[in-house]
């Protein structure tokens, strides 16, 4: 249980700088919604604008981060493995966003982005990729509090900003000659954007000692594996970025423009209530990636996979039916118009969703540390396509209920998909029983009571607690070895 013991502290700290900054960040979704603040219409565009972020920062990094901690635990000189990513990834950033400056006029029509705020985005993606390999080896290194540090600084600063510019800036102008300059009128979509310009920037000067300290070498036989490893890495990022993200511009893309970014606000703002699950899963993988890759060569490491994915399941299930049936007393707290509420529908199933692809990274183990991460882009390019196919199909008839029909879809099916491929090629004696108990009583007594008796909490509190028994009665003699040790 020692080993469990440093994983969960290592889960706690990487929580803690995963969790703690996207709380307060949690923040800017009641700014964001504050009628006096921006409109429905003008955050659905802000999400559409976010959510190019994802895609284009998974094109940046290229899987190499991945490959980097494979590498990492895998070379015998580590230091070259961090010298040859170091320089890809600075190479190819400064190379490929020089491209996109260059065409950014073509690039703005093409994505339907104002170009005031595609210049913004550009100069946001390089300093994020530049930061990516520092991070990677503060994990590799376990040197969790500095990373959680940096990390919750990051976002303290972007909160700040937001709120300042947002909120006080044009109050302040009228008493102070000096901000007269800086604010300027209907400009609350470029705000938000130039706050994350200064905190991204913040972090690289935070992490700048990286690339002083480190021996400047490149690998060319080295980068070439490191890029055969990440290259179905990418793939998957891609399709993971389409699966998470890219129903916000199929929205824009298949609805009315009347209504297209009106339902896109509503959709993204009732989307952050799954955020609770969301901050779960990747607090977890940020903990058990590390622990994956160094322990693969420990005699059966298979068990302790297992337990690792128990305790996950557990968790989560206690996560997703809490939320779900405190869901419409948290909402007034994160989402402060009622104008959002109409896409209070989607919470379930984003929660169940998020939780299936949570699962879906634990399981992922055993394609990363048998090298067959080729199976990672195939699963996640087939879940990419059910994304697509559920909305192309249903947006047109239902909106954004189709985006949450697809995105637990697609995620439903990568887990399933997973792990039948994963018992295959890498046998992991997983309890199913319990995780299945676990699993299909959280999403059975959720979906129910939400879309069944919705705010009737002696129904959803007697559920909770019911399953709360459970849980405890058939992981009581863990916990207790867990706390003991």
């Amino acid at each position: 249980m020692s080993g469990f013991k440093s994983l969960f502290k290592q889960t706690f700290i990487y929580g803690l700088a995963t969790v703690l900054p996207r709380m307060l960040s949690f923040l800017l979704v009641p700014l964001y919604t504050n009628p006096d603040v921006m409109s429905v219409e003008e955050y659905g565009r802000v999400s559409f604008i976010f959510a190019y972020f994802v895609l284009f920062n998974v094109v940046l990094a290229y899987g190499m981060e991945t490959a980097f901690f494979r590498f990492f635990n895998k070379e015998k000189h580590p230091e070259n493995v961090t010298s040859t990513a170091s320089i890809s990834l600075v190479v190819t950033s400064f190379l490929v966003l020089g491209i996109a400056f260059l065409f950014r006029d073509f690039i703005a029509s093409a994505i339907e982005i104002d170009l005031k705020y595609l210049n913004l985005v550009f100069i946001i993606l390089l300093l994020d990729a530049l930061v990516i390999i520092p991070f990677a080896w503060l994990r590799a290194t376990k040197r969790p509090t500095k990373y959680a540090i940096i990390k919750i600084f990051n976002v303290a600063i972007n909160l700040g900003l937001n709120v300042f510019l947002l909120l006080y800036l044009k109050g302040l102008s009228d008493d102070f000659d000096i901000l007269k300059n800086i604010y300027k009128p209907d400009f609350e979509i470029s705000y938000i954007f130039i706050s994350n310009v200064v905190a991204s920037g913040v972090t690289l000067l935070l992490l700048i000692p990286f690339y002083t300290k480190i021996r400047y070498s490149f690998d060319s036989n080295l980068w070439k594996r490191m890029l055969k490893y990440s290259a179905p890495v990418l793939l998957a990022g891609v399709a993971y970025s389409i699966n998470e993200t890219f129903d916000r511009i199929l929205l824009k893309e298949l609805l009315p423009a009347d209504i297209s970014e009106v339902q896109i606000g509503m959709y993204s703002a009732c989307y952050k209530i799954a955020l609770f699950m969301t901050l779960f899963a990747t607090a977890f993988r940020l903990g058990i990636e590390p622990y994956f890759f160094s322990h693969s060569k420990t005699e059966n490491p298979q068990k302790n996979y297992a337990k690792i994915l128990e305790f996950f399941v557990a968790f989560g299930s206690i996560i997703l039916l809490t939320v779900v049936v405190f869901s419409d007393i948290i909402k007034p707290y994160i989402i402060r118009s009622e104008d959002f509420y109409e896409a209070m529908w989607i919470v379930p199933l984003i929660l169940i969703a998020n939780f299936c692809l949570g699962i879906y990274h634990n399981l992922s183990v055993w394609y990363k540390i048998t090298d067959r991460t080729k199976f990672g882009g195939y699963i996640s390019v087939f879940g990419a396509i059910v994304t697509l196919v559920i909305n192309y199909l249903l947006i047109p008839h239902i909106g954004f209920k189709a985006s949450a029909i697809a995105t637990v879809s697609a995620y439903g099916v990568m887990m399933l998909i997973s792990l039948y491929y994963g018992q295959k090629y890498y046998p992991i004696p997983y309890n199913f029983k319990k995780i299945g108990l676990y699993f299909v009583l959280s999403v059975v007594f959720s979906t129910v009571y939400f879309y069944g008796f919705r705010e009737n909490y002696y129904i959803g509190i007697g559920a909770l607690i019911v399953f709360l028994i459970v849980v405890f009665q058939l992981e009581k003699k863990s916990i207790t070895v867990l706390i003991k040790n």
